[in-house]
């Protein structure tokens, strides 16, 4: 660490950690607080929870755009953090402390806000430590270590998650996030001594754009075209948040669109190359981002949940189980793809029955339970699933960074945009894990076991691995140096983009009687961006080579 690496890399590392730990600890439990309709939650129909979900991530996602800007040309990236972070703080406190919608809306857009300034700042921070000679053959490794500190908050968060929802409820849970965001800034002020040196406003050059530009001529009008999409009569692509969304990204392209077209001899094939990677990167978010929603669905649905007897009382000590009997008591009514049904009134329709867990159980466990109705049943919490990923992250991270490093000793390390097309097609692959859960669940009439759900995220773990902190990596190699954070913005819009389509692909999770082919069309989507990456992977490769980069 103290010579392959700089000495900012620890307190970025845990910056980003705790910024992250606050950020999924309120996605892991975001959907189930909307739909939940018995202990406090927002009574959301599934659909709406859904649309609600990917809009906001998609947002979170799309400010970066201007934030980086904003960074590289007039705040600097320290301040910007401390923008964004004080801003992302508020919001998750407001989260917890507010139920009345507006301030629950406006909770939410202090964090969209405050993601733009942060987000890019300090990915962009990061690449600058390793521009300096001794770093510059690391910087893949270090963005990898990077895409580790940013799972393990993410592994974390869902545990501290359903600890603080099963001991004191959602609010207290989402308030939680709020205290990891400010532990996040004070561990940044810490080591601000070993980044000060990366905080470089590049100068404007002739040609540049403008920041009264980017409001007047970008800003404003997203801004107006988002109107246009959400007053539109009737829907377009399926909700009014949609429409706008689709809508307000239209400057925004065009913007980075032109931003290649007008760009100089030097800096247009590396910009063109960043913005093809853009374009196939979007449709691995708009996969991957379905844990939050489809997945979360099949663990909470679809998969046996039954803590084992050896851990019960160890997980029950610490408030880690979500508690169930197989009486029966006053229940919501749900259809038979488990969306609760409401009156004209909107309130959901209650009856005496028993809890939904107790649909889809195996024969055996339904006699088991019907000898002993009021016993109780310790499930694992639902959000918990959503650790699974970033645990796959902190297992497998040193062995694809172990595994190319070899490769590099070899001569044998594949370029970054090979391994970003590799990571597509590893994640393709995971769909149809999940297609195997179906068949194997008879398509939701028993639970799976939740092997399929670990298995699947293993492998799309894989392709993230190689996907993710690669794409940072490449726009902080290839992008023109005083274009840097804004380059960053526009990694972070493909993935907002992405972040919209995972809800708008689950938010179809109803039209599927089967539910294989749900996770065939992902397969589909996946395989096509890969078959799309391959054909310009010959020209990206030329690209890295004439810059002297790999």
């Amino acid at each position: 660490m103290k010579t392959k690496h700089p000495k900012g890399l620890p307190y970025l590392f845990f910056t980003e950690m705790w910024e992250r730990f606050g950020y999924y600890l309120i996605l892991g439990i975001f959907v189930l607080y909307m739909i939940d309709s018995e202990k406090g939650g927002l009574a959301f129909d599934d659909k709406n929870a859904d649309d609600i979900f990917g809009t906001f991530i998609a947002l979170t996602y799309l400010t970066p755009f201007l934030g980086g800007f904003l960074a590289d040309r007039l705040l600097g990236y320290i301040k910007a953090i401390y923008i964004g972070g004080f801003l992302m703080g508020l919001g998750y406190l407001g989260i917890g402390f507010f139920k009345e919608l507006p301030l629950f809306y406006a909770s939410l857009a202090l964090i969209i806000i405050g993601n733009g300034f942060f987000k890019p700042s300090i990915s962009t921070l990061l690449g600058n430590l390793y521009n300096e000679e001794p770093y510059k053959a690391n910087k893949d490794a270090g963005y990898n270590i990077f895409y580790m500190g940013i799972n393990i908050g993410a592994f974390v968060c869902n545990i501290i998650a359903a600890f603080m929802r099963n001991k004191y409820g959602w609010g207290p849970a989402f308030m939680t996030a709020g205290v990891g965001m400010f532990v996040g800034l004070l561990v940044f002020s810490i080591g601000r001594q070993h980044i000060l040196q990366a905080n470089v406003l590049k100068p404007a050059q002739e040609g540049d754009t403008k920041i009264s530009d980017v409001l007047v001529k970008v800003f404003l009008p997203a801004v107006i075209f988002g109107l246009i999409g959400w007053f539109i009569p009737n829907n377009i692509f399926g909700s009014d948040s949609t429409d706008a969304f689709i809508f307000a990204c239209i400057p925004v392209i065009y913007f980075y669109v032109m931003l290649y077209v007008k760009a100089n001899a030097e800096d247009k094939k590396p910009i063109g190359a960043l913005l093809a990677i853009f374009a196939v990167s979007l449709m691995f978010w708009a996969v991957f981002k379905q844990n939050g929603t489809a997945l979360t669905r099949w663990a909470n649905y679809y998969t046996e949940r039954t803590v084992p007897k050896a851990i019960e009382k160890p997980l029950e000590a610490i408030y880690l189980v979500d508690k169930k009997d197989y009486l029966d008591k006053e229940v919501s009514v749900y259809d038979d793809q488990y969306q609760v049904k409401k009156d004209e009134n909107g309130k959901a329709l209650k009856e005496q029955g028993k809890d939904i867990y107790f649909r889809n159980v195996s024969e055996a466990e339904r006699a088991k339970l019907e000898a002993n109705p009021s016993q109780t049943v310790n499930l694992y919490n639902t959000e918990l699933f959503q650790s699974i990923n970033p645990g796959w992250v902190i297992l497998l991270t040193p062995v694809v960074v172990a595994f190319f490093m070899m490769l590099r000793k070899k001569g044998k390390e594949p370029s970054t945009p090979s391994k970003i097309v590799l990571g597509l097609f590893i994640s393709a692959l995971s769909c149809l894990v999940m297609v195997g859960a179906v068949y194997a669940g008879q398509n939701g009439l028993v639970k799976v076991s939740a092997l399929w759900l670990i298995a699947a995220y293993g492998v799309i773990t894989v392709g993230e691995l190689c996907l993710s902190p690669m794409g940072l990596s490449l726009v902080s190699k290839l992008s023109p140096p005083r274009l840097t954070a804004l380059m960053m913005g526009g990694f972070f819009l493909s993935t907002s983009i992405g972040n919209k389509l995972s809800g708008v692909l689950a938010s179809f999770w109803y039209d599927y009687d089967n539910k294989a082919n749900f996770f065939i069309v992902n397969f589909g989507l996946l395989l096509l961006a890969t078959l799309l990456g391959l054909s310009i992977l010959k020209r990206l490769n030329k690209i890295m080579k004439e810059k002297g980069v790999n």
